[in-house]
């Protein structure tokens, strides 16, 4: 089983930390993780793609340290779509790179397919639709008592309100049926949201996502590639059991309308929103599948 190390690179003007293993030579795959996480959500997928030749760099997402803090509080999802394509260039990735993403990673996987296709050969995203879907999800009302946070996130209370209690409570409501001790993963987050800046720039992605005024126009192609329909199928999976967005809201026909030809879209059974980590050895054989 391949080693995990850490690593550092600059991409749009940003100073990246990363999780990377496998050998240096091999193909990459990028993994984009989501909130309130951190790269340590890809522990076990990450040396099985290792294993399979993959050059994997999970990288801290923009604003989660030790990533910098954009000075220009770009948290919009075209800005992620960016960096997913800078950080490719940036770690000379090839046109046999892979993009995987949960969660904001997700929305980053579907910007950053959609606007530089010949970057990637294969695209997965995990436990968010594409946004046409999300669109129409987001309003049910049992989906709105789940998406509550969100909501707090628009308000000045944010920032208090976003400490670890906060934290704990998600992962429990989240992933409520994998009988994990999610102690480790939440220990992860708040590393990453160590200082007053990071917890603004992880509560900057939800207010960009509702506050037009936030968008920045350097950033207005990525952000309408986010939403748009590409030409890469996507493997999208989503667990069974997903306490943030669930699956009464997520029509899997709805999804595969929303996605390229070609692509496929699945219940993960027994798994929650942490899916990788819930069901690491159904997960990983679906992704290795699909990327063979």
């Amino acid at each position: 089983m391949s080693d995990i190390t850490t690593g550092s690179v600059t991409a749009n003007g940003l100073d990246f930390g990363y999780l990377t293993a496998g050998p240096a030579d091999g193909p990459l795959a990028l993994l984009l993780h989501g909130f309130p996480d951190s790269p340590h959500t890809w522990r076990h997928l990450m040396p099985e793609l290792a294993a399979a030749g993959y050059r994997t760099v999970a990288p801290f997402m923009r604003g989660y340290a030790p990533t910098s803090v954009p000075a220009d509080g770009a948290f919009q999802t075209g800005a992620l779509a960016a960096d997913a394509v800078a950080l490719h260039e940036a770690l000379g990735g090839g046109s046999d790179a892979v993009v995987i993403g949960h969660d904001w990673g997700a929305f980053t996987t579907y910007g950053a397919a959609n606007v530089a296709p010949g970057r990637w050969r294969k695209v997965v995203a995990m436990s968010v639709p594409p946004v046409s879907v999300m669109a129409t999800a987001f309003f049910d009302y049992e989906q709105l008592k789940r998406s509550f946070y969100i909501f707090v996130f628009q308000t000045p209370l944010a920032e208090m309100a976003l400490d670890r209690a906060f934290v704990e409570g998600l992962w429990r409501d989240w992933s409520p049926a994998d009988g994990r001790d999610h102690a480790v993963d939440v220990d992860h987050v708040m590393d990453c949201l160590a200082t007053p800046a990071n917890v603004e720039a992880a509560i900057g992605y939800y207010r960009a996502m509702l506050d037009p005024s936030r968008l920045i126009a350097r950033y207005a192609s990525e952000q309408q590639a986010a939403s748009a329909i590409g030409e890469l199928p996507v493997l999208y999976l989503h667990g069974a059991d997903d306490g943030c967005l669930g699956t009464d809201v997520v029509d899997l026909d709805a999804v595969r309308a929303a996605l390229p030809p070609g692509s496929h879209a699945e219940i993960v059974p027994g798994a929650g929103h942490f899916l990788q980590l819930d069901r690491p050895e159904d997960v990983n054989r679906k992704i290795l599948d699909w990327l063979s």
